[in-house]
């Protein structure tokens, strides 16, 4: 069995058990980690020199629609209604099989150059079972750990047509993947259902995606980012208590208007809610829905979500909620007439802990990734503590949470295997240039037969920048 070790770091863990040390070492077999301690004694085929360097778990981006990489930036100034119509409506309508696999390929290797070793690749443009795989093909050639979320897309409707509220997950798709390439549970890219959920699908439709995912043995996602007015349901999650379908296999994205009672039942059935304030902060009027969790004993997981309008840097992610978290803290203490806070109510260890065990245990992987401990997959990523924006370090999860950014990351390890090194993708450099000119020409097609080219080329309340 190969032996990977890496020496003299300053481990961050996140594992009580094992704890962080200034400086120790790290061994990995094959593709697990055999042990964490200082000093120790052991032969490895590769060692890697830590020294300067903060070695912890890989981050883990819970939720993220991939699919969108070759869009980025494009809708920073749009709004909610926008990113439905313009994004939904029209880009991803234009999406080909061989879009999918270029903006998932290219979108995971970014993931994995900036630190994250697993994600939540929640697919919802599919409309054929080609446009699916090839989207897995992408994720599974650039070597990061995923669950890919099959999705359907949300197009418009003419006035004759039945509009994708009223559409059941596509059984024929779902189950041809589940017994095809996913018909093993051991391999590093597997499957869930990213479906409606209660607030845009009816009720039969909600009823009929949670059994089925329940029945295929598969994790579930839903979207739950509407205005109460415009759910589907008045009934929310309820409609999927009702029938015993809603429980630690589902995966909640947003829950910004969801009142206090449904939130509490969604916790109590053991559903995940995973926070994305990037885009939330942009979009919504109402909160995410952390400091609720928290009051409630659970733990959020944290995703950046959507490339074309929020930053793709979990660092940033981490930076956003921590950051918000406080702000709404001392505000709401401000206008109740206190002191000072004396603490914060959200510490950067907290933060820490969302994006890796609370990643983790949203996705159900938290016996295999999150932490570094004996026995777990070996998701590791170093970052140069000697980098001037981090330089020193006095404290490695303040620095990390606080300071850091994608560009501080030199090694990336998922499974055992060597992603980054040197600070440099292992990806082989030319292939990598060839794939980046085919997302180019893939995202200038898709942008021109939306016919939204012009709107593309123009800053916010600007006129349309000059031709080169």
């Amino acid at each position: 069995m190969d032996r990977l070790l890496i020496r003299n770091g300053c481990v961050v863990s996140m594992a009580p058990e094992i704890g962080d040390f200034h400086s120790a070492d790290v061994l990995i077999e094959g593709s697990r980690i055999a042990a964490v301690a200082p000093n120790l004694e052991a032969d490895a085929g590769e060692v890697i020199d830590a020294r300067g360097m903060i070695v912890l778990p890989g981050l883990v981006n819970a939720h993220l629609h991939t699919w969108q990489t070759g869009l980025r930036a494009v809708a920073a100034h749009w709004t909610g209604p926008d990113y439905h119509r313009d994004m939904h409506g029209n880009l991803a309508t234009r999406f080909l099989p061989d879009d999918n696999y270029i903006g998932n390929l290219l979108g995971a290797l970014e993931q994995i150059n900036a630190g994250v070793t697993t994600i939540f690749d929640w697919c919802h443009n599919i409309t054929t079972l080609a446009h699916a795989e090839r989207a897995v093909d992408g994720l599974e050639e650039s070597g990061i750990r995923a669950v890919f979320g099959h999705g359907t897309a949300k197009p418009r409707h003419a006035s004759d047509e039945l509009p994708f509220t009223h559409r059941p997950h596509p059984r024929d798709r779902i189950v041809a993947l589940r017994h095809g390439r996913f018909a093993s549970a051991d391999r590093l890219v597997t499957l869930a259902m990213a479906i409606l959920g209660p607030q845009f699908s009816t009720p039969d439709v909600t009823r009929h995606d949670f059994r089925m995912a329940r029945e295929l043995g598969l994790r579930s996602s839903s979207h739950a980012s509407r205005r109460s007015p415009d759910w589907l349901s008045d009934q929310g999650y309820r409609v999927a208590a009702d029938v015993g379908a809603l429980g630690p296999d589902h995966n909640v994205v947003h829950g910004n208007y969801i009142g206090d009672e449904e939130l509490q039942l969604i916790l109590d059935c053991g559903a995940s809610i995973t926070v994305t304030s990037l885009i939330e902060l942009h979009v919504h009027p109402a909160d995410p829905v952390a400091g609720r969790m928290l009051a409630a004993g659970a733990m959020p997981s944290l995703g950046v979500d959507s490339i074309p309008a929020a930053n793709s840097d979990m660092f940033n992610e981490m930076r956003a909620i921590y950051l918000f978290m406080n702000a709404a803290a001392h505000r709401t203490n401000y206008r109740e007439g206190r002191p000072p806070l004396p603490v914060l109510p959200v510490g950067p260890r907290d933060i820490l802990t969302w994006a890796t065990i609370g990643g983790a245990r949203a996705l159900g992987l938290e016996d295999k990734i999150g932490s570094l401990a004996p026995g777990k997959k070996a998701d590791v990523i170093c970052l140069r503590a000697t980098d001037l924006n981090l330089a020193p370090v006095h404290d490695p999860v303040l620095s990390v949470v606080q300071q850091a950014n994608g560009a501080n990351v030199d090694t990336v390890i998922v499974d055992g295997h060597v992603r980054k090194r040197n600070g440099r993708l292992l990806y082989p450099p030319d292939r990598l240039a060839n794939k980046s000119v085919q997302l180019a020409a893939s995202a200038a097609r898709i942008i021109e037969e939306a016919g939204l080219s012009e709107r593309y080329l123009m800053r916010q309340g600007d006129k349309p920048l000059s031709p080169v």
